[in-house]
Formats: structure tokens, C-alpha cells, sequence
């Protein structure tokens, strides 16, 4: 028997079933079109305070384990899907998708037409969305929907509090000589995903990472070879503390930025940014490398983009465009040697193509310390 809906702003109702967390929820709705990884979509901090609706009908299937998880305390508000499956079968699976959505207070819906709400969001843009019992009264949900401003400055929330050493994540072979010459990353965290932690630290990395409003004297105090900017969640507008830090720290170190971490880096720059109609979200974009030629398939999930007017103003170069919208992919500062990426070259889930940024900005640490002392 039914037992919960979901209303939308502009007043469409989609009665199903609930899983996952009991309580009435508003959060922003988005789509996302990956067939795989659920586990870590619904722990990618990136996700905060949104309700994800997986185009890809059947979910909960392989069940969810105790290492593919993106952050260790999930944000993510809900998730919306076709069908749930809540006996799982796969050698690696601990606990069911329910299990895991109840633990993080995470409300969930299955038995709904998420095609149909899908086409609805790609035409009219994401919107408010209230997840609720089945009894809800939906004229007085629409009231509460037209007065709830959604969330901002998500970023502090996600970040870490203290300054810490990543190794412990996934410790180096204790080697002393290979340790001394580690090159030190110091990771700003936006809301970062552990796979590019792990990414980092399987190139051989060593990675500190601060707090997002760590200002940018702390950081050089940590002597690093090179600054990360992760990903995260919200306008990367309201991240002012982080731009600052890249705006003083450009030009004297190499910077890397993945997701927000590229609009941050393209902010402290003089670029600007807006709000996709939809963003970006699956495991399956396809985004041309201008400086190689080629196209790689990319893992996205964002709702902002850089402005490529505001680009000229700058010293920023445009490397990798949308192929889908022509969106700007990619940026760079080749004489401080600083870029970033809209996508995501980790791909947890997702396609390998893009791993080759890792080396990139290893290289460009290499090639000494700092640019302009």
C-alpha cells in the first residue's frame, strides 16, 4: 500500500512507497543519469541537502559495503527512484540500501515514474521538492514549499573542522627514503570525496587537508609543494573564505581544482559563474580536451558553471568544453601553472579517462617550488 508522496513546486504529486528515512523533508531536486554507484552518489557531499532522482530504473540491487563510501557521514538529502530492491545480492555487500539511507537520515521514495519527473526537471529546471506520508495535506505542503528558502553556504557544514594528514586513509609503504621525498599536498576541503584522496595518495602523494576557511599564511606555514581545491556542494559564491586563499595563493603555487574547486579557482581569477538550468549529473558526459583533441567520458555532478564571456577578462585558458552544451569544462593559468576541471577525473563512480589530471599537476609540482617567491 502506498505510503508516501512527493510534491513538486509547480504542484505535480507522485504517490509511492517510502524507504529509507521516515521524516518530511524539503530539498532541491535533481537528476542524475548513472546506471551505477548509488553507494556513492548518496554519500557524495556534493549532494547536500538535494533529493536525487536516478533516471536508471532498478536500485538497491548490489546492496551497499563498507568501502565505497564517499564521505563517512552523508549529506545528501533523499532519493528518488523507479524500483527499489531491498534483497541484494553481491559478494561484497554488508548492508541494504534502506539500512544504510535509515543510519544517515536519508527519506527515500521508490514506485514513482522517474521518467516523467526527470523530462520535468530537464524542461522547467531543478526545483523545491517536499518528500512526505501519503496523508500530507498538499495544499498546505505547497505553502510551506513556496516559503522554504533552500540552504546556503553548505560548504562550512561538510568541510572539515581541523587540520589533518590523509595518510591514514590509505597509508604509504613505509619507505624513508620515498617518504622524504613525497611531494606535499595541502587539500582545501570543500566537501571532499574520498577517492581523491585516494587518488592523490596512490601517486605518491603526502596530502594534508585543512578546513575550507583555513586562510591562505596557515597554508603556506604547512610548506606545500602544491594546493588541491576539492569538490563540494552550493554556490561556489559563498565559498569566500576559499577564494580569498586561492587569490593570494595563485602565482606562488601550482593549484589543482576538481568541481567547485574549479569555479573557486575561476572566481579567484575574475572569472564568474551562474546556475545551469538542470547541471550536470551521470557517469557519461562527454567533454573534448582541446589541447589533445580527443573526447573523454566524464563523471559530473554540479549545478554551476564558469561564464565564458567573463573568461577573456582574465588570464585563464579555456582546455576542455562541454560537448553536450558547450559548456566550459576546464580552465588554466599556464604560468601559474594553476587549472581545474568541472568534472571528475576520480570517477567514484565512473569512467577512468580523465586520471591523466593527477599527473598533470603532479608534474607541475616537480617542476619546482614556488612560482613567483
Amino acid at each position: 500500500m502506498k505510503d508516501k508522496k512527493i510534491i513538486l513546486e509547480d504542484g505535480s504529486v507522485y504517490e509511492g512507497y517510502g524507504f529509507g528515512d521516515s521524516s518530511e523533508r524539503v530539498l532541491e531536486l535533481v537528476f542524475n543519469t548513472s546506471m551505477v554507484g548509488y553507494q556513492e552518489i548518496i554519500s557524495d557531499p556534493s549532494y547536500t541537502d538535494q533529493a536525487v532522482v536516478m533516471t536508471y530504473p532498478l536500485i538497491g540491487n548490489y546492496g551497499t559495503n563498507e568501502d565505497d563510501f564517499e564521505s563517512q557521514n552523508p549529506t545528501i538529502g533523499g532519493l528518488v527512484v523507479r524500483e527499489y530492491n531491498d534483497a541484494p545480492s553481491n559478494f561484497r555487500s554488508t548492508h541494504t540500501l534502506d539500512e544504510i539511507m535509515k543510519k544517515f537520515e536519508i527519506v527515500g521514495i521508490y514506485g514513482v515514474d522517474t521518467r516523467q519527473i526527470t523530462r520535468k526537471l530537464r524542461d522547467k529546471g531543478t526545483c523545491k521538492a517536499m518528500i512526505t506520508d501519503l496523508g500530507r495535506d498538499t495544499e498546505e505542503a505547497l505553502g510551506i514549499l513556496n516559503m522554504v528558502k533552500l540552504s546556503r553556504n553548505q560548504v562550512a557544514r561538510v568541510s572539515s573542522k581541523t587540520t589533518w594528514k590523509a595518510d591514514i586513509i590509505a597509508p604509504f609503504p613505509s619507505n624513508k627514503d620515498l617518504a622524504a621525498n613525497r611531494l606535499h599536498v595541502v587539500a582545501i576541503d570543500c566537501g571532499m570525496k574520498q577517492n581523491i584522496l585516494r587518488s592523490l595518495l596512490s601517486k605518491g602523494c603526502r596530502v594534508t587537508v585543512v578546513p575550507w576557511d583555513t586562510d591562505a599564511s596557515a597554508i603556506k606555514a604547512l610548506k606545500p609543494d602544491g594546493i588541491f581545491v576539492s569538490n563540494g556542494p552550493g554556490d561556489p559564491e559563498d565559498a569566500i573564505p576559499v577564494i580569498e586563499a586561492i587569490r593570494e595563493l595563485k602565482g606562488i603555487y601550482p593549484i589543482f581544482g576538481i568541481c567547485l574547486g574549479h569555479q573557486i579557482l575561476s572566481l579567484a581569477y575574475g572569472a564568474r559563474t551562474y546556475k545551469l538550468k538542470f547541471g550536470h549529473r551521470g557517469g557519461n558526459h562527454p567533454v573534448k580536451n582541446l589541447n589533445t583533441g580527443k573526447i573523454e567520458i566524464t563523471s559530473q555532478n554540479h549545478s554551476y558553471a564558469v561564464d565564458p564571456e567573463s573568461i577573456d577578462s582574465t588570464c585563464l585558458q579555456v582546455t576542455h568544453i562541454n560537448l553536450l552544451d558547450d559548456t566550459i569544462e576546464g580552465i588554466c593559468c599556464p604560468q601559474d601553472r594553476a587549472f581545474g576541471v568541472q568534472f571528475h577525473p576520480e570517477s567514484a563512480p565512473g569512467p577512468q579517462d580523465s586520471d591523466y589530471l593527477f599527473d598533470e599537476f603532479i608534474a607541475n609540482m616537480k617542476r619546482g617550488g614556488r612560482i613567483h617567491a
